[in-house]
């Protein structure tokens, strides 16, 4: 079978990577290439970057957060330049806890187990590969060999910087099985997994009262102290905490401010200074980058205590918000619902739109910028055009309210609610007006939604059905010009004549009659003002296409109908208002002849073949348009 080839593969891959040597292959493989030697900061920087950067609309973009992270590209540039670059390049940020603060269900333990994988899988490659002193409980890095006093000639030879000392472990080793001969020390390369306790740590409070600091810091092993006799020897301790299994890498903190305080206090000197205090030993070195994550209250609650102070400002805080764009609200929908056992429900087109319009109304905040409301701001935030407003307005409106986006419903509530819906009705698919009314039903239910609340989720609840209604009426105006398609050119043919003449200040020539006349103006302006063209803007317009015209004229190409988005629109909308009749006809008939029935089947199979629709969303769609426009 085809999977079992694939998993010999992987593990011939796997058995591929072992590397195993002393202390002196390993330096001259750092005199080739000194990357093996980076910091765990480092590594994870590298490892963001390795999969790509791109400049978007004046802002970076790291592509390894676009596989599960959708609409956040402002918090994670914000986290990877604040804090990965700059802990990266040794920057003081690497000396504190990197805490990401956010609502429930924000994207916060998603972009951490993220990371988690990707150094997993980066560890797997050349430039990700690390080496550690064969059979030390902490995976530990080889240069830690090296003695102080050489150490400032090894980095300058080397291109590296040495921070450490060796653990007790490998002390004891190195004294005992090499007779401190560093350079026949065994140096084998580990691959980071959290599965396996190598570099990537996992630690989550539980009860105060049986929480023991042995979970970090590791424990004395009691069966082997009568064999070694001390508390103190190495051999009589397990070091096998999470800030021991950690090292070289990354350890999630858990709810971090839940925790215990005495095992925060462990946090202050490794953040610090690279260490902790384990047992009856020395301070033991520990390079590994520390992410906590929790929610808004519990963080006020914990720097409104003086007593924490200390570990507050070893903190790096990261606000991460809800998203705030439709369009990557509706790829979270279809990301969790993809996950589920449901995908043999059809989900209608636009069905997750009108839940994540909903969402995101929850979430934004009243500007006081004059003209521009809830919806015009949500628009403008979806990168979508408003007649008026420029990037300099969005960008006012983005740094109006700091707090924005820290509260509102979250992606499980919708998502919980789709998932009722989809069990109780058992439905074949599921469109917008369905989940509307599921999230309706839900709100009654929401235990933390006050009265005031819920009021205002049942206006953007109607908010999100009108903006429906907008999206469906389109999608048939769509399909019924497309039945009309030469309607739809001999129209935009007709506007190209009329324009040309206008701004030439030259006449037309009827194709009836032959005889000269003036261009129609009444026929520009009414395709025009279906797209919201002022008196005013008329010429300016009309000169656009005109340009347009001759560019394609010039490349020897002819100027077609959908080479200009907003015509396209305009064109396609002047033709629907001129079909309203025939479409609300077409649409309400109960009966409809022979006619009628040919145009509605030719409607629906366009629905099904190119938009995305079902037989069952695409008759309820025909159905519904036809309500609303006999309304």
């Amino acid at each position: 079978m085809e999977i079992f080839e694939r998993i010999s593969a992987y593990r011939a891959e796997s058995e591929s990577l072992a590397w195993n040597g002393t202390f002196k292959d390993y330096i001259e493989l750092l005199v080739k290439d000194p990357s093996p030697a980076m910091t765990a900061h480092a590594r994870v920087y590298a490892m963001i970057e390795s999969y790509g950067v791109e400049e978007r609309d004046g802002r970076k973009q790291y592509k390894f957060f676009e596989q599960e992270i959708f609409g956040l590209d402002r918090a994670v540039e914000k986290l990877v330049e604040e804090y990965f670059h700059s802990a990266a390049r040794r920057l003081d940020v690497r000396k504190r806890i990197l805490l990401l603060m956010g609502p429930v269900s924000g994207g916060k333990s998603t972009i951490v187990t993220l990371l988690k994988r990707g150094l997993e899988k980066f560890s797997r490659t050349e430039k990700g590969a690390v080496y550690a002193i064969s059979g030390c409980p902490m995976h530990e890095d080889p240069l830690h060999l090296v003695p102080h006093e050489l150490r400032p000639e090894v980095e300058k030879a080397l291109g590296v910087r040495i921070e450490g000392n060796l653990c007790p472990v490998c002390q004891l080793r190195l004294k005992n099985e090499y007779k401190n001969d560093i350079e026949q020390v065994a140096v084998e390369r580990v691959l980071l997994s959290e599965d396996n306790r190598v570099g990537i740590g996992t630690f989550s409070p539980s009860d105060p009262k049986s929480q023991d600091i042995a979970d970090l810091t590791g424990s004395i092993d009691f069966s082997t102290i009568t064999e070694y006799g001390s508390e103190s020897d190495p051999r009589a301790y397990r070091f096998d905490g999470e800030l021991n299994k950690a090292n070289r890498g990354l350890m999630e903190f858990q709810e971090m401010l839940k925790c215990d305080e005495k095992f925060l206090w462990n946090l202050l000197s490794l953040t610090q200074e690279g260490n902790f205090k384990a047992g009856r030993f020395a301070l033991i070195s520990a390079d590994e980058l520390i992410i906590a994550h929790t929610n808004e209250s519990e963080y006020k609650a914990f720097i409104a205590n003086k007593k924490n102070e200390a570990l507050q400002s070893r903190m790096i805080v990261m606000p991460i918000p809800y998203n705030l764009k439709v369009s990557q609200e509706e790829k979270i929908y279809a990301k969790l619902i993809g996950q589920s056992d449901m995908n043999h429900v059809h989900i209608a087109p636009h069905a997750l739109r009108a839940a994540a319009i909903f969402s995101i109304l929850t979430r934004l905040k009243e500007t006081k910028k004059q003209g521009v409301d809830l919806v015009k701001k949500m628009r403008l935030y979806d990168g979508e055009e408003v007649e008026g407003y420029k990037d300099a307005d969005l960008k006012e409106l983005q740094g109006e309210y700091l707090e924005e986006g820290m509260s509102g419903v979250d992606p499980r509530y919708v998502i919980n609610r789709i998932s009722s819906a989809l069990i109780k009705q058992d439905l074949h698919c599921m469109g917008a007006l369905d989940i509307l009314r599921a999230i309706k039903d839900g709100l009654d239910q929401h235990a933390s939604i006050t009265k005031e609340e819920r009021e205002r989720y049942l206006n953007y609840i109607s908010i999100a059905r009108k903006e429906y209604d907008e999206l469906a009426k389109k999608e048939v105006q769509k399909a019924f010009v497309y039945s009309f398609e030469e309607s739809a050119k001999t129209l935009f043919e007709n506007y190209l004549d009329n324009i040309e003449a206008f701004c030439n200040w030259t006449k037309i020539r009827d194709p009836l009659t032959d005889e000269e006349m003036e261009p129609d103006e009444r026929l520009m302006r009414s395709i025009e003002e279906q797209i919201g063209i002022s008196e005013n803007a008329k010429k300016a317009f009309r000169e656009e296409i005109l340009i347009r015209i001759s560019a394609y004229s010039r490349k020897g190409k002819k100027f077609e109908y959908n080479h200009h988005d907003r015509l396209r629109e305009a064109i396609e909308k002047k033709l629907f208002a001129d079909l309203k009749d025939i479409v609300k006809i077409t649409t309400s008939t109960k009966t409809p002849d022979e006619k009628q029935l040919k145009r509605i089947n030719e409607v629906s199979k366009r629905l099904i073949d190119e938009h995305g629709y079902c037989p069952v969303c695409a008759n309820e769609l025909l159905r519904y348009v036809g309500s609303l426009l006999n309304r």
